[in-house]
């Protein structure tokens, strides 16, 4: 039986108010499960997620990468 990878993950945290933001932004924030200060999630490192830590990367900070 086939040994699985483990896949990667990235732990993001939210540390900026997505307050008088573009719509876009905040729409970005929910998309990635946050929309509240320091919530927490982690999600599968793949280059969609990446792209969308980018585009609030002044709103996000990355905790942990594995």
């Amino acid at each position: 039986m086939p040994t699985m990878a483990k896949e990667k993950t990235i732990t993001i945290e939210q540390i900026g108010s997505p307050i008088r933001k573009p719509k876009d932004q905040r729409d970005t924030l929910i998309g990635l499960g946050l929309g509240k200060m320091h919530r927490r999630r982690t999600l599968k490192d793949t280059p969609q997620v990446r792209g969308m830590i980018r585009k609030v990367s002044h709103l996000v900070r990355i905790v942990e990468e594995n």
